[in-house]
């Protein structure tokens, strides 16, 4: 795997890049469990990664605070580091940020990073990149 935006993210920030407002839309981490199912830079909603592969569900799942647009650079989005609490579930080996619109097929997957990451029910906080998530 690798590193990635979503087709469908690049291509809508392009087209409607008013369309969802990332520093108040309730944008969330997760992990997914590679042996079940993996992200893929054509997935477009959440509900394109079975149930079985996401660690934690998504009701557990923390949202991204501290969120920013172009204040670390022209284009560039940014969040605090994310904490999962008492995070327990299978190994994975991806981790992604999703819009939860609290619909499924209208959650939109936006980015998918490679980790190597065994839950064993202690905390675990991703740690951003200071010069930001991703770059438009």
């Amino acid at each position: 795997m690798a590193n990635f935006l979503t087709n469908s993210h690049r291509n809508g920030a392009v087209r409607y890049p008013m369309a969802l407002d990332l520093n108040s839309a309730d944008l969330v981490g997760m992990f997914v469990d590679n042996a079940d199912d993996t992200a893929a830079v054509t997935d477009d909603f959440i509900d394109d990664i079975l149930s079985a592969a996401r660690v934690p569900a998504i009701a557990s799942c923390p949202s991204l605070t501290g969120k920013t647009f172009g204040s670390v650079g022209v284009g560039v989005f940014d969040a605090d580091n994310l904490v999962f609490s008492a995070l327990t579930g299978d190994p994975v080996e991806q981790f992604i940020v999703f819009y939860d619109s609290t619909v499924e097929a209208t959650s939109d997957i936006f980015a998918s990073w490679d980790v190597t990451l065994t839950p064993n029910g202690g905390d675990v906080t991703v740690v951003f990149n200071a010069s930001g998530l991703w770059k438009y």
